[in-house]
């Protein structure tokens, strides 16, 4: 019987991780002079090519400014060994955030080695989640799913589902309506602590904010000429910390991102929607749960895309 150990990741541990999402990759592409696609090596493609495949564990080098980002404060990473050999990595997201989410440990999809199906090691990581809750005193072990196997296989392990989160699209619109922003730049996640997170919630808030706050991968030029918008919002009295960014392909559309001190008002919303417009912004990409949907208003258009937040419970 294999021997399977779950421990914190090492910054040492970088290449295997990277490895390990690289297997799931079976083609390696870029477009070409004339905008065609075409296969080549990996060995050929650039740091930002490789991380077009799927983000900063596509390559060494940028593996290693996450893990250094988690590492020092962001998150704790978790890998499973068997037989000495990393087979499967996950993160884990320290959350403050009102009911039904409380204060919780968000566990990121594991990924696993393509040998590994048999779900013995998304079971190992999440005992070794309920573990670490119960050690950090935190309420619950939360994980977004989206896939139905997932689905399945979390409420076999007695999760229950506490909201879904649906994508939407909707025009950016000016409005009438009084508010103020300034550019944010401060990447403390202290700010967001006990706030919602009413937009964007597809994974866990600080997750999320340690995604798109931090400005982590301006390294990379081409991420840094994509345009990213850290604001500070205040709407009729609702104050909120908005990143608006630029959509990769579509130039005039962008994807939300917001935390506030309350759930989303047609206030705030309004808001959000004329600045964007006045940016240059022609259509909004934002998710929300479904009980507030409804604020979003008859314009917003579902694309069918949506997440299971599941919940399990350590400490009443």
């Amino acid at each position: 019987m294999p021997d399977t150990h779950i421990r914190p990741a090492r910054l040492d541990d970088t290449a295997a991780i990277s490895q390990l999402f690289r297997t799931h990759i079976g083609t390696w592409q870029r477009l070409n002079a004339r905008g065609q696609v075409e296969d080549v090596p990996y060995e050929a493609l650039t740091i930002y090519e490789r991380w077009l495949h799927g983000g900063a564990w596509m390559s060494v080098e940028t593996g290693a400014i996450h893990l250094s980002h988690l590492l020092r404060g962001a998150a704790l990473p978790l890998v499973a060994e068997v037989d000495g050999q990393i087979a499967a990595y996950t993160e884990l997201y320290e959350g403050a955030e009102p009911a039904p989410y409380g204060m919780h440990l968000h566990l990121t999809p594991p990924m696993l080695h393509p040998d590994f199906t048999d779900h013995s090691l998304e079971t190992a990581l999440l005992k070794a989640a309920y573990e670490r809750a119960e050690q950090r005193r935190f309420e619950r072990v939360l994980v977004n799913v989206a896939l139905p196997e997932a689905h399945r296989f979390y409420e076999s392990q007695g999760l229950e589902p506490l909201a879904v989160i649906r994508r939407y699209s909707l025009p950016a619109r000016t409005g009438q309506g009084f508010y103020k922003t300034v550019e944010h730049l401060d990447p403390n996640p202290a700010q967001i602590r006990g706030w919602h997170m009413p937009i964007g919630h597809l994974g866990s808030a600080r997750q999320q904010w340690e995604t798109f706050w931090p400005r982590t991968w301006d390294a990379l030029p081409e991420i840094r000429e994509r345009r990213t918008h850290r604001l500070r919002f205040s709407a009729s009295g609702q104050d909120a910390f908005v990143c608006c960014q630029q959509q990769l392909y579509m130039e005039r559309s962008a994807d939300i991102y917001c935390w506030s001190p309350r759930p989303l008002t047609t206030q705030l919303l309004t808001a959000i929607r004329d600045w964007s417009h006045r940016e240059g912004y022609r259509t909004l990409v934002l998710a929300v749960p479904e009980d507030t949907a409804k604020t979003l208003g008859t314009e917003a258009e579902a694309d069918g895309y949506f997440e299971t937040i599941y919940g399990h419970t350590v400490r009443r």
